[in-house]
């Protein structure tokens, strides 16, 4: 069978191969409890330990017992457009009209219309490096070319204004940019994110900002929505991570008003519509209740981060930025091993904690940094902290 060129530019997803030899390790009488082994701790996959408050999930078994699992209009359920505009206004106090906002299967659904609504091939586009891995992929989908720039801790390991001028070509259509960042939890400070949006714009071309983790802010200086810098900015954003809904797969796109009939007519063609169940489930979200509980839950990251990141700090694997957002801490491991790859696989085997090694994010400090995850309980975190000071000092 002849494979499609296009799949020469997607890698594999390493976060998930990872995940795959954790899995088989903990299931080896090492990790078994009742035979005396220790539980693998998976702290390599950014999920939420929070599942969907009750709110949610009775709004979901309401619309299955009703009926209400038909189609809907393929831009999503008008009440969700108005609840998710409600929530910029009382959140952020931005006004973002309703019809602005394309309900989606997931961040993922949204990222990809948009791309195949803006690149094609001979396009390329600016993106961070570090950066979540397929965001760069949606993009090489259209037969455009993400073009990765090295960050550093001096930028938060984000891009500026003065990278943008910089790398910026005559084929250069847009930036892709993450605040907060998946894999570093860091934001761009709204100061330089206006400047780098000014430079796109005279250019002539389109900021795209993937915001799911906005919701996961913990610093005032940096919880404010791109939205804000004008109403030409692509904001993706999902109700998997601050809501608590992963796997329901439901997500928003907030697009130029030019931009919703393109994005629209590929979603009739490609997706039809999110999933209708989930959109009435999801309207529960914006409940005063359910709010309450996601500002506990968000209280209770915060209070991960700050138990971890100087754990981390104090055996030597380096946290060079705080992350002020999401739930990852991006440490250096340069002190114990010339390979994140192999410090991963040697925490995994030795102390049975799972990491994510750099490589997935772009080559320029692949071998240098791993990714934890602090969606784990803090009781987990104590554990692993342990275990991998046991195991580095040993």
């Amino acid at each position: 069978m002849k494979l499609a060129r296009r799949l020469d530019h997607i890698e594999p997803f390493y976060v998930m191969e990872c995940a795959k030899a954790a899995a088989e390790l903990a299931r080896q009488p090492a990790c078994d409890p009742r035979q005396g082994g220790r539980p693998m701790l998976f702290l390599n996959i950014g999920e939420p330990d929070f599942t969907a408050p009750p709110l949610v999930q009775a709004a979901a078994q309401a619309a299955v017992a009703q009926g209400r699992t038909q189609y809907t209009e393929a831009l999503g359920l008008p009440a969700l457009r108005e609840a998710i505009s409600g929530w910029y206004r009382t959140r952020f106090g931005l006004e973002i009209a309703p019809q602005r906002i394309v309900i989606t299967a997931g961040a993922s659904a949204a990222l990809q219309l948009v791309t195949l609504a803006l690149f094609e091939t001979g396009d390329d586009v600016l993106m961070p490096d570090p950066s979540y891995p397929c965001n760069r992929h949606f993009v090489a989908a259209t037969g455009a070319t993400a073009r990765l720039i090295p960050t550093t801790p001096g930028t938060r390991f984000q891009l500026d204004a003065d990278q943008v001028r910089q790398h910026w070509t005559p084929a250069t259509r847009g930036v892709v940019l993450a605040s907060p960042s998946n894999p570093t939890g860091t934001s761009i400070a709204p100061e330089t994110l206006r400047e780098m949006v000014q430079a796109v714009r005279e250019r002539g071309g389109v900021t795209i900002v993937d915001e799911i983790y906005l919701g996961l802010s913990y610093d005032e200086r940096y919880a404010a929505s791109a939205l804000a810098c004008g109403e030409d900015i692509v904001s993706i954003n999902s109700f998997s991570k601050y809501f608590s809904m992963t796997g329901w797969r439901l997500g928003w796109a907030v697009l130029p008003s030019a931009l919703v009939p393109a994005v629209e007519r590929l979603q009739q063609n490609l997706y039809i519509c999110a999933s209708s169940v989930a959109q009435h489930a999801a309207l529960a979200c914006f409940a005063p209740d359910s709010l309450a509980e996601y500002e506990r839950r968000r209280a209770a990251f915060r209070a991960r981060r700050d138990f971890i990141v100087p754990a981390l700090n104090d055996m030597g694997l380096s946290v060079p930025v705080v992350p002020d957002g999401a739930f990852y801490a991006w440490a250096d491991c340069s002190r114990h091993s010339a390979s994140s790859w192999d410090f991963c696989m040697s925490m995994m085997q030795r102390a049975h904690v799972a990491l994510t090694p750099g490589r997935d994010f772009g080559p320029a400090a692949a071998e240098r940094y791993v990714r934890l995850s602090f969606a784990s309980g803090l009781d987990d975190l104590h554990e692993a902290a342990e275990r991998l000071r046991r195991a580095i000092s040993a």
